[in-house]
């Protein structure tokens, strides 16, 4: 298998095959991360792929799901995407679905057709790094769009019937910001159809433009407490039917629940971990984490 610089995929795709199509990141800019930051992004050549299809075919003929790496793939074009999709029935005859990360940028160069098309070529699940719902907080996280980018291009998923999934991440606004935050991505994320949301917790780490700022006192992190009451407000005005899955490495106590049945024991839960652990224990855990 053809595999260069870093490769990652989300947790809920451990059961995927992986392929490489993509290395690298086409932004560089999300002050919150350094994943891809010294890496350049290139397309990986169609011969490769089909390569590494003929690997998997020979270990896992059966294969019905593939999840593609690179920080965004969903950026190529339609007309460079569909031969690589394509291919992959060549090669993976029970293959369902073709799963990979996407960024809201990337959605804008691609019509409703041209995902329809996509969506019947086997496209479906993209992992969207929204991380937020509120304007100011994505401009502190430099992502590059606003809140009515994410409507706008979403609409064109649920449009074309391409499953998708929200990533928020608590803490990003900063300290006093959670409420804010919570609450108008809650109110964002309930005009959409995500399948599932997961959750992050910011964890700054060095060679990220927030870790300078926070050395540098222009950004003041977030408490533990504070972030688990701003995952709280986010539960209370989600007004969707979704999964929620607040089991990553970067959650201190892992949460898992379904809207609105769990709501309330999901809340209570989470208060339960602010009345039990300490402030300096959570801080600790943020600490000596190294990566995610």
């Amino acid at each position: 298998m053809h595999f260069t610089g870093r490769t990652w995929r989300p947790p809920y795709e451990a059961d995927s095959c992986i392929i490489e199509l993509t290395s690298g990141c086409t932004y560089h800019k999300c002050h919150f991360c350094s994943l891809y930051r010294d890496e350049s992004f290139h397309l990986t050549s169609l011969e490769k792929f089909e390569q590494d299809l003929d690997e998997i075919k020979q270990h896992q003929p059966n294969a019905r799901r593939i999840f593609v790496t690179g920080a965004n793939p969903f950026a190529i074009s339609y007309e460079k995407l569909k031969p690589y999709v394509l291919t992959v029935r060549d090669y993976l005859i029970k293959c369902q679905t073709i799963a990979m990360f996407a960024s809201i940028r990337d959605i804008k160069n691609k019509e409703v057709w041209q995902l329809k098309k996509l969506r019947a070529m086997g496209v479906n699940g993209l992992s969207i790094g929204t991380e937020s719902g509120d304007d100011d907080t994505l401009l502190i996280a430099n992502k590059g769009y606003t809140s009515q980018d994410i409507v706008e291009q979403c609409q064109k998923l649920d449009e074309a019937g391409i499953e998708y999934y929200f990533v928020y991440m608590t803490g990003l606004s900063g300290k006093g910001g959670g409420y804010r935050n919570a609450v108008n991505s809650a109110r964002l994320f309930n005009q959409l159809n995500p399948y599932f949301i997961s959750i992050d917790s910011l964890t700054l780490f060095p060679n990220t433009i927030l870790y300078q700022m926070e050395k540098g006192g222009h950004f003041i992190p977030a408490g533990e407490k504070e972030r688990l009451q701003e995952l709280q407000v986010f539960i209370k005005n989600l007004q969707i039917r979704i999964h929620l899955f607040a089991n990553s490495k970067s959650n201190f106590y892992p949460l898992l629940a379904y809207l609105p049945k769990e709501r309330d024991s999901i809340v209570a839960e989470i208060q339960y971990v602010i009345n039990t652990f300490t402030e300096e224990e959570m801080q600790k855990y943020r600490d000596d984490l190294k990566a995610l």
